[in-house]
């Protein structure tokens, strides 16, 4: 079995710009102080690309470099944000505001998963790589059971809506309290 105890923590994913972050951490705050669902809190508003996943430190030179040597052939592109879905775990049930379905968005996704598992061997996909659903957490694996059922039902009809232009990507690194973005990948 691995030790992970002493490996760096990081993910990829498209942070939200900040008027858009701003309107979806008031969803957040709510969830927190009406549902008692606090962890989405913890990280900013964004659509994960490549799940979590742990490095030895000293490979964290080799993720920069292959992070800033990307090939990614795809354009900017507008990305729009319609209402509310969850995924329905019985255990740890998750709300979030869903993307309009976007093929951008997931080539993208395909794109920078291919290009991660071809150069990091001992990687291995897990689920929500293999079957992407973009999505904006906003009630997450700490929301109750039974909280989850009064939420979804005044949530599961509810509007939200936003637009904004996809111009780039991140990769963050947890650095034992928060998430903090340590590159950024301009699309063209």
């Amino acid at each position: 079995m691995m030790n992970t105890e002493n490996q760096n923590l990081y993910f990829i994913a498209i942070v939200l710009p900040e008027e858009i972050s701003r309107q979806v951490i008031e969803v957040q705050k709510e969830f927190a102080e009406r549902f008692d669902s606090r962890r989405s809190l913890r990280v900013m508003p964004h659509i994960t690309l490549k799940a979590p996943f742990r490095l030895p430190p000293i490979v964290h030179n080799h993720l920069l470099n292959w992070f800033l040597d990307l090939v990614v052939e795809i354009p900017s592109f507008q990305l729009e944000l319609k209402g509310f879905d969850a995924f329905k775990n019985p255990k740890h049930p998750v709300i979030y505001i869903k993307p309009s379905l976007n093929d951008s968005l997931f080539s993208l996704q395909r794109v920078l998963i291919q290009q991660f598992f071809d150069s990091f061997d001992d990687a291995k996909p897990n689920n929500t790589e293999l079957v992407f659903r973009p999505h904006i957490t906003v009630a997450y694996r700490d929301l109750q059971p039974e909280m989850f059922e009064r939420a979804w039902l005044e949530f599961r009809d509810k509007k939200f809506s936003g637009t904004f232009v996809v111009n780039s990507f991140q990769l963050l690194k947890h650095d034992g309290k928060s998430w903090n973005i340590i590159r950024r990948y301009d699309l063209k």
